[in-house]
Protein backbone atom coordinates (compact mmCIF):
# COMPACT_ATOMS: atom_id res chain seq x y z
CA UNK A 1 0.00 0.00 0.00
CA UNK A 2 1.21 3.42 -0.81
CA UNK A 3 2.62 5.62 1.86
CA UNK A 4 1.02 8.57 2.67
CA UNK A 5 2.00 12.07 3.80
CA UNK A 6 2.21 12.55 7.53
CA UNK A 7 1.35 15.78 9.43
CA UNK A 8 1.19 17.68 12.52
CA UNK A 9 0.36 20.66 13.86
CA UNK A 10 2.77 22.80 15.63
CA UNK A 11 1.31 23.23 19.37
CA UNK A 12 4.47 24.98 20.35
CA UNK A 13 3.94 27.88 17.77
CA UNK A 14 0.94 29.38 19.75
CA UNK A 15 3.05 29.31 23.10
CA UNK A 16 2.88 32.48 25.16
CA UNK A 17 6.84 32.02 26.17
CA UNK A 18 9.86 34.13 24.60
CA UNK A 19 10.46 33.43 20.77
CA UNK A 20 13.36 32.82 19.02
CA UNK A 21 15.00 35.97 17.65
CA UNK A 22 14.65 36.43 13.92
CA UNK A 23 17.23 39.39 14.54
CA UNK A 24 19.73 38.32 12.03
CA UNK A 25 17.29 37.30 9.23
CA UNK A 26 15.86 41.07 9.39
CA UNK A 27 15.39 43.12 6.60
CA UNK A 28 18.66 44.90 7.33
CA UNK A 29 20.97 41.84 7.60
CA UNK A 30 19.31 39.77 4.81
CA UNK A 31 20.09 43.31 2.49
CA UNK A 32 23.64 42.91 3.17
CA UNK A 33 24.17 39.34 1.89
CA UNK A 34 21.65 40.34 -1.39
CA UNK A 35 23.99 43.35 -1.84
CA UNK A 36 26.82 40.55 -1.57
CA UNK A 37 25.26 38.87 -4.38
CA UNK A 38 24.25 41.84 -6.50
CA UNK A 39 28.09 42.43 -6.64
CA UNK A 40 28.24 39.14 -8.93
CA UNK A 41 28.93 39.73 -12.91
CA UNK A 42 25.62 38.39 -14.07
CA UNK A 43 23.70 38.68 -11.10
CA UNK A 44 19.96 38.58 -12.06
CA UNK A 45 17.06 37.70 -9.96
CA UNK A 46 15.16 34.38 -10.22
CA UNK A 47 11.67 34.14 -12.14
CA UNK A 48 8.93 34.02 -9.70
CA UNK A 49 6.86 31.96 -12.24
CA UNK A 50 2.69 32.70 -11.02
CA UNK A 51 0.78 29.42 -12.35
CA UNK A 52 -2.59 30.92 -12.31
CA UNK A 53 -4.15 27.68 -13.70
CA UNK A 54 -2.83 25.46 -11.48
CA UNK A 55 -4.35 27.64 -8.57
CA UNK A 56 -7.37 27.68 -10.12
CA UNK A 57 -7.25 23.94 -10.22
CA UNK A 58 -6.77 23.53 -6.36
CA UNK A 59 -9.59 26.20 -5.21
CA UNK A 60 -6.93 28.85 -4.12
CA UNK A 61 -6.13 32.62 -5.30
CA UNK A 62 -2.90 32.14 -6.49
CA UNK A 63 0.54 29.85 -6.84
CA UNK A 64 3.83 31.27 -7.25
CA UNK A 65 7.23 29.08 -7.15
CA UNK A 66 10.54 31.26 -7.19
CA UNK A 67 12.38 29.34 -9.77
CA UNK A 68 15.71 28.42 -8.72
CA UNK A 69 17.15 26.73 -11.25
CA UNK A 70 18.55 29.91 -13.46
CA UNK A 71 20.95 30.71 -10.27
CA UNK A 72 24.04 31.53 -11.82
CA UNK A 73 24.37 29.26 -14.10
CA UNK A 74 24.48 26.28 -11.35
CA UNK A 75 20.78 25.18 -11.57
CA UNK A 76 20.40 25.47 -7.67
CA UNK A 77 19.81 28.22 -4.65
CA UNK A 78 22.84 26.90 -2.47
CA UNK A 79 25.22 28.91 -3.74
CA UNK A 80 24.04 31.61 -2.17
CA UNK A 81 24.63 30.56 1.46
CA UNK A 82 28.14 29.48 0.80
CA UNK A 83 29.49 32.23 -1.24
CA UNK A 84 27.87 34.50 1.79
CA UNK A 85 29.38 32.20 4.63
CA UNK A 86 32.71 32.04 2.67
CA UNK A 87 32.91 35.90 2.02
CA UNK A 88 32.02 36.51 5.22
CA UNK A 89 35.00 34.41 6.67
CA UNK A 90 37.43 36.38 4.75
CA UNK A 91 36.27 39.77 5.63
CA UNK A 92 36.13 38.53 9.44
CA UNK A 93 40.11 37.55 8.63
CA UNK A 94 40.79 40.90 6.91
CA UNK A 95 38.80 42.50 9.58
CA UNK A 96 36.41 44.26 7.08
CA UNK A 97 32.75 44.56 6.74
CA UNK A 98 31.23 42.51 4.30
CA UNK A 99 30.11 45.57 2.40
CA UNK A 100 33.96 47.13 1.54
CA UNK A 101 34.07 43.35 -0.37
CA UNK A 102 31.94 43.44 -3.29
CA UNK A 103 32.76 40.26 -5.54
CA UNK A 104 35.31 42.23 -7.65
CA UNK A 105 37.56 43.31 -4.64
CA UNK A 106 36.89 39.66 -2.61
CA UNK A 107 38.37 38.01 -6.11
CA UNK A 108 41.47 40.41 -6.44
CA UNK A 109 44.56 39.60 -6.76
CA UNK A 110 45.72 42.07 -3.93
CA UNK A 111 43.21 40.30 -1.27
CA UNK A 112 43.70 36.83 -2.19
CA UNK A 113 47.39 37.64 -1.53
CA UNK A 114 46.73 39.30 1.53
CA UNK A 115 44.77 36.45 3.19
CA UNK A 116 46.66 33.94 1.58
CA UNK A 117 46.03 30.18 0.79
CA UNK A 118 42.51 29.28 2.10
CA UNK A 119 40.73 25.75 1.62
CA UNK A 120 36.95 25.26 1.73
CA UNK A 121 35.74 22.22 3.02
CA UNK A 122 32.04 20.88 3.01
CA UNK A 123 29.86 17.65 3.22
CA UNK A 124 26.79 18.20 0.23
CA UNK A 125 24.20 15.87 -1.59
CA UNK A 126 25.33 17.80 -4.55
CA UNK A 127 24.11 21.64 -4.90
CA UNK A 128 25.86 23.44 -1.99
CA UNK A 129 29.23 21.58 -2.71
CA UNK A 130 29.06 22.83 -6.24
CA UNK A 131 28.20 26.42 -5.24
CA UNK A 132 31.52 26.24 -2.45
CA UNK A 133 33.47 24.63 -5.42
CA UNK A 134 32.02 27.74 -7.60
CA UNK A 135 32.84 30.16 -5.17
CA UNK A 136 36.42 28.66 -4.31
CA UNK A 137 37.57 28.84 -7.78
CA UNK A 138 36.06 32.63 -8.27
CA UNK A 139 38.15 33.77 -5.33
CA UNK A 140 41.26 31.50 -6.70
CA UNK A 141 41.69 29.31 -3.42
CA UNK A 142 40.61 25.58 -2.95
CA UNK A 143 38.03 23.29 -2.15
CA UNK A 144 37.54 19.82 -0.87
CA UNK A 145 33.95 18.48 -1.05
CA UNK A 146 32.92 14.98 0.27
CA UNK A 147 29.76 13.29 -0.30
CA UNK A 148 27.20 10.83 1.38
CA UNK A 149 26.81 7.16 -0.04
CA UNK A 150 24.63 6.87 -2.76
CA UNK A 151 24.89 10.31 -3.96
CA UNK A 152 24.76 10.96 -7.96
CA UNK A 153 27.56 10.47 -10.01
CA UNK A 154 26.32 13.37 -12.18
CA UNK A 155 26.49 15.86 -9.05
CA UNK A 156 29.82 14.86 -8.15
CA UNK A 157 31.29 15.36 -11.53
CA UNK A 158 29.74 18.61 -11.49
CA UNK A 159 31.59 19.72 -8.55
CA UNK A 160 34.86 18.16 -9.64
CA UNK A 161 34.33 20.20 -12.76
CA UNK A 162 34.20 23.33 -10.56
CA UNK A 163 37.88 22.68 -9.68
CA UNK A 164 37.50 21.10 -6.46
CA UNK A 165 38.78 17.76 -4.62
CA UNK A 166 35.50 15.52 -4.20
CA UNK A 167 34.73 12.07 -3.82
CA UNK A 168 31.60 10.22 -2.29
CA UNK A 169 32.20 8.69 1.09
CA UNK A 170 31.10 5.40 2.80
CA UNK A 171 28.52 7.08 5.21
CA UNK A 172 25.47 8.92 5.52
CA UNK A 173 25.26 12.33 5.34
CA UNK A 174 25.08 13.29 8.69
CA UNK A 175 28.80 11.04 9.18
CA UNK A 176 30.07 12.15 6.29
CA UNK A 177 30.11 15.57 7.90
CA UNK A 178 31.64 14.57 10.70
CA UNK A 179 34.67 13.00 8.87
CA UNK A 180 35.31 16.18 6.97
CA UNK A 181 34.98 18.01 10.35
CA UNK A 182 37.38 16.49 11.66
CA UNK A 183 39.61 16.36 8.65
CA UNK A 184 39.17 19.74 8.47
CA UNK A 185 40.60 20.57 12.12
CA UNK A 186 43.83 18.41 11.62
CA UNK A 187 44.38 19.96 8.12
CA UNK A 188 43.54 23.53 8.88
CA UNK A 189 40.90 23.93 5.95
CA UNK A 190 37.56 26.01 6.54
CA UNK A 191 34.45 23.60 6.91
CA UNK A 192 31.42 25.73 4.82
CA UNK A 193 28.43 23.68 6.13
CA UNK A 194 24.74 24.95 7.49
CA UNK A 195 24.40 22.42 10.25
CA UNK A 196 25.49 24.19 13.27
CA UNK A 197 26.98 22.24 16.20
CA UNK A 198 28.16 23.78 19.89
CA UNK A 199 31.52 25.93 19.24
CA UNK A 200 30.21 26.10 14.75
CA UNK A 201 27.68 28.55 14.47
CA UNK A 202 28.84 31.64 12.60
CA UNK A 203 29.35 29.87 9.45
CA UNK A 204 25.92 28.33 9.60
CA UNK A 205 24.28 31.38 10.63
CA UNK A 206 25.84 33.55 7.53
CA UNK A 207 25.11 30.33 4.66
CA UNK A 208 21.05 31.37 6.53
CA UNK A 209 21.46 34.82 5.70
CA UNK A 210 22.64 34.03 2.50
CA UNK A 211 19.58 32.24 1.65
CA UNK A 212 17.66 35.36 2.58
CA UNK A 213 18.40 37.06 -0.63
CA UNK A 214 15.89 34.17 -2.22
CA UNK A 215 13.54 35.11 -0.07
CA UNK A 216 14.09 38.79 0.08
CA UNK A 217 13.76 38.57 -4.01
CA UNK A 218 10.54 36.84 -3.39
CA UNK A 219 8.65 38.84 -1.48
CA UNK A 220 10.16 41.82 -4.12
CA UNK A 221 8.54 40.42 -6.60
CA UNK A 222 5.43 39.83 -5.23
CA UNK A 223 4.97 43.18 -3.99
CA UNK A 224 5.41 43.75 -8.04
CA UNK A 225 2.37 42.13 -8.65
CA UNK A 226 0.42 44.20 -5.60
CA UNK A 227 0.44 41.46 -3.63
CA UNK A 228 1.71 42.48 0.24
CA UNK A 229 2.08 38.82 1.69
CA UNK A 230 1.59 35.54 0.74
CA UNK A 231 -0.88 34.00 3.14
CA UNK A 232 0.84 30.77 2.77
CA UNK A 233 4.34 29.57 2.10
CA UNK A 234 5.37 25.82 1.84
CA UNK A 235 9.51 25.41 2.53
CA UNK A 236 11.15 22.12 2.07
CA UNK A 237 14.14 20.96 4.57
CA UNK A 238 16.61 18.79 5.16
CA UNK A 239 18.95 20.33 8.31
CA UNK A 240 16.53 23.03 8.25
CA UNK A 241 18.60 26.07 7.26
CA UNK A 242 16.86 26.77 4.26
CA UNK A 243 13.50 26.50 5.94
CA UNK A 244 14.85 28.59 8.84
CA UNK A 245 15.94 31.49 6.36
CA UNK A 246 12.61 31.83 4.78
CA UNK A 247 10.36 31.70 7.81
CA UNK A 248 12.85 33.96 10.01
CA UNK A 249 12.70 35.99 6.81
CA UNK A 250 9.69 36.81 6.80
CA UNK A 251 8.69 36.17 10.40
CA UNK A 252 10.51 39.19 10.64
CA UNK A 253 9.26 41.61 7.76
CA UNK A 254 5.70 40.89 9.37
CA UNK A 255 5.65 40.54 12.50
CA UNK A 256 2.64 38.97 14.06
CA UNK A 257 0.43 39.17 11.06
CA UNK A 258 2.78 36.29 9.12
CA UNK A 259 2.34 34.05 6.11
CA UNK A 260 1.36 30.27 7.83
CA UNK A 261 4.57 28.18 6.99
CA UNK A 262 4.72 25.08 6.54
CA UNK A 263 7.75 22.79 6.14
CA UNK A 264 7.85 19.92 3.96
CA UNK A 265 10.51 16.89 4.50
CA UNK A 266 11.56 13.31 3.24
CA UNK A 267 9.87 10.65 5.14
CA UNK A 268 13.14 8.93 5.52
CA UNK A 269 14.68 12.41 7.23
CA UNK A 270 12.04 13.86 9.09
CA UNK A 271 14.04 15.27 12.30
CA UNK A 272 12.09 18.26 12.69
CA UNK A 273 8.30 16.09 11.79
CA UNK A 274 9.92 14.10 14.65
CA UNK A 275 10.97 16.69 16.56
CA UNK A 276 7.75 18.57 16.65
CA UNK A 277 6.11 14.92 17.36
CA UNK A 278 7.68 14.76 20.37
CA UNK A 279 6.24 17.70 22.13
CA UNK A 280 8.88 18.90 24.14
CA UNK A 281 10.87 21.85 22.24
CA UNK A 282 13.55 19.47 21.44
CA UNK A 283 15.58 18.56 18.29
CA UNK A 284 15.04 15.38 17.45
CA UNK A 285 17.65 13.20 14.76
CA UNK A 286 17.02 10.52 12.35
CA UNK A 287 19.59 8.03 11.63
CA UNK A 288 20.34 5.42 8.85
CA UNK A 289 20.65 5.64 5.14
CA UNK A 290 17.90 8.12 4.67
CA UNK A 291 17.27 6.19 1.20
CA UNK A 292 15.28 8.95 -0.41
CA UNK A 293 15.34 10.66 -4.24
CA UNK A 294 15.31 13.55 -2.35
CA UNK A 295 18.84 13.94 -2.06
CA UNK A 296 19.39 17.58 -0.88
CA UNK A 297 17.09 16.83 2.18
CA UNK A 298 18.52 13.71 3.48
CA UNK A 299 20.14 14.92 6.48
CA UNK A 300 19.15 13.79 9.24
CA UNK A 301 20.69 16.21 12.58
CA UNK A 302 18.67 19.25 12.32
CA UNK A 303 20.38 22.88 12.41
CA UNK A 304 20.01 23.89 16.07
CA UNK A 305 19.80 27.63 15.47
CA UNK A 306 17.13 26.66 12.17
CA UNK A 307 15.52 24.67 14.75
CA UNK A 308 14.37 27.00 17.29
CA UNK A 309 13.31 29.98 14.49
CA UNK A 310 11.12 26.77 13.15
CA UNK A 311 9.82 25.42 16.66
CA UNK A 312 8.66 28.80 17.46
CA UNK A 313 7.25 30.47 14.16
CA UNK A 314 5.84 27.49 11.46
CA UNK A 315 2.66 26.36 11.56
CA UNK A 316 2.83 22.82 10.72
CA UNK A 317 5.41 19.89 9.52
CA UNK A 318 4.59 17.33 6.87
CA UNK A 319 6.20 14.04 6.28
CA UNK A 320 6.57 13.23 2.67
CA UNK A 321 7.14 9.72 0.91
CA UNK A 322 9.04 10.14 -2.38
CA UNK A 323 6.04 10.15 -4.65
CA UNK A 324 4.85 13.28 -3.57
CA UNK A 325 8.63 14.78 -4.70
CA UNK A 326 7.83 12.87 -7.99
CA UNK A 327 4.25 14.04 -8.48
CA UNK A 328 5.52 17.57 -8.30
CA UNK A 329 8.04 17.18 -10.11
CA UNK A 330 5.43 16.02 -12.95
CA UNK A 331 3.05 18.95 -11.93
CA UNK A 332 5.66 21.51 -12.55
CA UNK A 333 7.24 19.89 -16.04
CA UNK A 334 3.40 19.55 -17.19
CA UNK A 335 1.68 23.13 -16.72
CA UNK A 336 -1.89 24.14 -17.49
CA UNK A 337 -3.35 26.49 -19.67
CA UNK A 338 -0.77 29.52 -20.26
CA UNK A 339 1.38 28.66 -16.88
CA UNK A 340 5.26 28.49 -17.25
CA UNK A 341 6.86 25.21 -17.04
CA UNK A 342 9.44 25.13 -14.18
CA UNK A 343 12.40 21.91 -14.58
CA UNK A 344 12.44 21.57 -10.95
CA UNK A 345 14.51 18.10 -9.36
CA UNK A 346 13.63 16.24 -6.81
CA UNK A 347 13.87 18.46 -3.54
CA UNK A 348 12.91 21.12 -5.38
CA UNK A 349 9.50 19.79 -6.50
CA UNK A 350 8.30 17.99 -2.80
CA UNK A 351 6.16 21.23 -1.97
CA UNK A 352 4.33 21.45 -4.82
CA UNK A 353 3.45 17.87 -4.42
CA UNK A 354 2.43 18.33 -0.83
CA UNK A 355 0.15 21.26 -1.89
CA UNK A 356 -1.26 19.30 -4.37
CA UNK A 357 -2.23 16.40 -2.09
CA UNK A 358 -2.95 18.85 0.42
CA UNK A 359 -5.67 20.45 -1.93
CA UNK A 360 -7.35 17.34 -3.66
CA UNK A 361 -7.03 14.42 -1.14
CA UNK A 362 -9.93 13.98 1.17
CA UNK A 363 -8.12 11.84 3.90
CA UNK A 364 -5.94 15.28 4.34
CA UNK A 365 -8.80 17.49 4.59
CA UNK A 366 -8.34 18.25 8.19
CA UNK A 367 -4.79 19.47 7.65
CA UNK A 368 -6.18 21.64 4.77
CA UNK A 369 -8.69 23.35 7.47
CA UNK A 370 -6.22 23.69 9.89
CA UNK A 371 -4.28 25.77 7.90
CA UNK A 372 -7.41 27.72 6.58
CA UNK A 373 -6.22 26.93 2.91
CA UNK A 374 -9.07 28.41 0.79
CA UNK A 375 -10.19 30.52 -2.04
CA UNK A 376 -8.33 33.43 -0.54
CA UNK A 377 -4.85 31.66 -0.07
CA UNK A 378 -1.86 32.70 -1.86
CA UNK A 379 0.78 30.25 -1.82
CA UNK A 380 4.56 30.54 -2.22
CA UNK A 381 6.56 27.51 -3.27
CA UNK A 382 10.58 27.52 -3.70
CA UNK A 383 12.07 25.48 -6.43
CA UNK A 384 15.26 25.21 -5.04
CA UNK A 385 16.96 23.43 -8.02
CA UNK A 386 16.24 22.17 -11.59
CA UNK A 387 17.18 18.89 -13.25
CA UNK A 388 20.44 18.58 -11.30
CA UNK A 389 20.46 14.77 -12.26
CA UNK A 390 19.25 15.09 -15.70
CA UNK A 391 19.04 11.02 -16.02
CA UNK A 392 16.80 11.09 -12.53
CA UNK A 393 14.59 13.75 -13.49
CA UNK A 394 14.18 12.02 -16.78
CA UNK A 395 12.99 8.62 -15.45
CA UNK A 396 10.60 10.25 -13.17
CA UNK A 397 9.43 12.66 -15.42
CA UNK A 398 9.75 10.82 -18.69
CA UNK A 399 9.50 7.50 -17.55
CA UNK A 400 6.84 7.53 -14.79
CA UNK A 401 9.25 6.39 -12.09
CA UNK A 402 7.55 6.61 -8.02
CA UNK A 403 3.93 6.71 -9.56
CA UNK A 404 0.95 8.87 -7.69
CA UNK A 405 -1.23 6.45 -7.77
CA UNK A 406 -3.34 5.92 -4.70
Amino acid sequence: MQEKIKWIDNPMVDCTKQKASVEFLSKREINKAKKFHMSFPGYERTPLRSLNYFAELLGIAGVYVKDESFRFGLNAFKVLGGSYAMARYMAEQLQKDISELPFEKITSQAIRKQLGDVTFATTTDGNHGRGVAWTARQLGQKSVVYMPKGSSLRRLENIRAEGAEAKITDYNYDDTVRVIAEEAKEKGWIMVQDTAWEGYEDIPTWIMQGYGTMAAEALEQLNELKIQMPTHIFIQAGVGSLAAAVQGYFASVFKEIRPKTVVVEADQADCLYKSVKAGDGKARSVGGDMATIMAGLACGEPNTIGWNVLRDYSEMFLSCPDWVAAKGMRVLANPLGSDCKVVSGESGAVTAGALCELMQDEQLKQAREALGLNKNSIVLLFSTEGDTDPDKYRSIVWDGEYPSYK
